[in-house]
């Protein structure tokens, strides 16, 4: 690990290492269903010819989205990714999504046939 060290001292000679220990001072608190307010949308549409499952209106931050986000998709073995705040999951698991954020605590919402 020195060696590593000796090489950014050589990269940045004017940086001072600080000794403060990072803290975590709480901010970073976990979100759970119940501070959801609004319901989440969920509709299914198609994407290039692909059926595709959408989940919107998730009021927490970005990392609580990854969180569900991947719950989700190792429940029912499929994939997916966030785009915009939103979760795009590939599939018609609609109702089945449903049940699942119910049983999490989350409201939701069908939208669409």
């Amino acid at each position: 690990m020195a060696d590593l060290r000796d090489q950014l001292k050589n990269l940045f000679p004017d940086h001072k290492e600080s000794e403060e220990a990072f803290e975590d001072n709480g901010d970073n608190q976990s979100f759970s269903a119940s501070d959801q307010e609004t319901p989440l949308i969920c509709r299914y549409e198609k994407r290039k010819g692909k059926g595709t499952t959408i989940i919107e209106g998730f009021e927490g931050d970005v990392e609580a989205l990854k969180a569900l986000a991947k719950s989700i998709k190792q429940e029912f073995s499929i994939g997916g990714g966030i785009k915009d705040h939103c979760i795009i999951l590939q599939g018609n698991f609609r109702d089945q999504i449903m049940d699942y954020l119910k049983q999490k605590g989350y409201k939701t919402k069908r939208v669409g046939g």
